[in-house]
């Protein structure tokens, strides 16, 4: 199950990526925001990690203008590892190297197929494992210290 949100910025590619979800009989919950009229980000980005952390989903997309903000306010969670991506490659690697739960996109950055590939390409790949695991786990204690 993925949970997705966006803010106003991030509507239009929220509902393109949703279709592509459909069409691949992909499991979502859409968290909103539900039009283009001003929404706050940081309310949708915590509402997805929450899914997450509920264990009501396993992995989140973000949608905003940047994907910035999205990605700081996911990335405040423990146990949450997001980053905005914008090719491909990126995307392999954030989940290959950094086991990234969370997808943050700028819609004002990419087109909708740009987005597809990239969302394509992050459900596909799994974590590598091996030295990649030892520093996620100094990630982990970095957050245990941290993250009270």
């Amino acid at each position: 199950m993925i949970a997705i949100g966006c803010d106003h910025g991030g509507y239009k590619l929220k509902e393109e990526i949703k279709r592509y979800l459909n069409e691949k009989q992909i499991p979502f919950e859409d968290v909103g925001t539900y039009s283009e009229e001003r929404a706050d980000y940081p309310i949708m980005a915590k509402e997805v990690c929450n899914k997450i952390k509920e264990k009501k989903a396993n992995k989140g997309i973000l949608v905003c203008r940047s994907g910035y903000g999205m990605a700081i306010v996911a990335n405040k969670f423990k146990g949450i590892y997001c980053a905005p991506i914008y090719n491909e490659e990126t995307a392999k690697f954030s989940r290959m190297h950094n086991n990234t739960n969370v997808l943050a996109l700028g819609a004002d950055y990419l087109s909708t197929h740009e987005a597809i590939c990239i969302l394509r390409i992050w459900l596909a790949t799994s974590f590598e494992g091996g030295r990649h695991a030892e520093r996620l786990q100094m990630i982990q204690e970095i957050e245990k210290e941290n993250m009270k």
